[in-house]
């Protein structure tokens, strides 16, 4: 009998610590999948971070690395270099990528440092119960902004995606989302891209995920999507924000038109 559906070989079949709704499993999934579509388990190397994926070395089955608070991007370069034939990847949220650890991202992005990161927004602090994180959108009420936050005292979400996108050593940023199915699948082929540029040895590559957290959020799963589609994407567009291969051919093809044009 044909096999029609199993589950992705570079996921342990565990029971995993995430809250009802949560949707770092469908992401998690979706990395795994890669990984096995690409034929690459045997030497992928995932590096954790601290946030509520802590645990993703518990989950996945390639080699994982479990790095200080922000500190994966500094750690996935380590291994990187020393083993450049490595397939190395972070997953990280927004409490962990960019609070605690912004200058490791903006550097090892700004040096063209060839690995994958994957980064998920939900626009708070999990793990810790709630608080208000650097991606918190205005007004959005946490446990730390009780009244919603204040830009005018906490400033403004950071929208890491179109930050990171302005560095020359960034090869490719994507913004996603897991809100939907159509979604979904363009999230996969967002994350199967960015582990594609890392085999083709061109750089940096970010694949930004919003995502939603029920619990913290005080919402149900499909309140939280629809909450999600309504505040969060409004704010965070999704799309291509950097693809420097789509950058060469465009310039490529205007080389060659000029030339065709001198050549009249």
């Amino acid at each position: 009998m044909a096999i029609v559906f199993q589950p992705p070989q570079a996921l342990l079949d565990v029971p995993t610590h995430y809250c009802p709704g949560c949707t770092h499993g469908i992401i998690h999934r979706l990395v795994a999948e890669v990984i096995d579509e690409l034929g690459i388990l045997d030497k992928t190397v995932g590096i954790a971070p601290v946030g509520c994926s802590t645990l993703a070395y518990d989950y996945f089955a390639c080699d994982m690395f479990q790095a200080a608070h922000g500190r994966a991007p500094a750690v996935a370069t380590g291994v990187k270099r020393a083993n450049p034939d490595s397939v190395v990847f972070t997953y990280q949220g927004d409490g962990d990528l960019a609070a605690i650890g912004t200058a490791e991202i903006v550097h090892a992005a700004t040096r063209g440092e060839n690995i994958t990161t994957i980064f998920v927004n939900n626009c708070i602090y999990g793990m810790t119960g709630g608080q208000m994180a650097p991606t918190t959108l205005p007004g959005q009420i946490t446990e730390t902004s009780p009244y919603g936050r204040d830009v005018k005292t906490a400033g403004f979400p950071i929208r890491v995606a179109e930050m990171l996108a302005t560095l020359d050593g960034a090869s490719y940023i994507e913004r996603v989302s897991v809100d939907s199915v159509p979604n979904v699948i363009k999230a996969k082929k967002a994350i199967k891209k960015a582990f594609e540029n890392q085999l083709a040895k061109k750089g940096f590559s970010m694949v930004e995920i919003l995502s939603i957290c029920p619990t913290n959020w005080g919402l149900s799963t499909a309140e939280s999507f629809k909450w999600l589609r309504e505040n969060m994407i409004p704010y965070y567009s999704l799309g291509v924000k950097k693809d420097s291969t789509k950058e060469t051919e465009r310039l490529m093809s205007s080389q060659c038109s000029n030339k065709t044009q001198e050549g009249k």
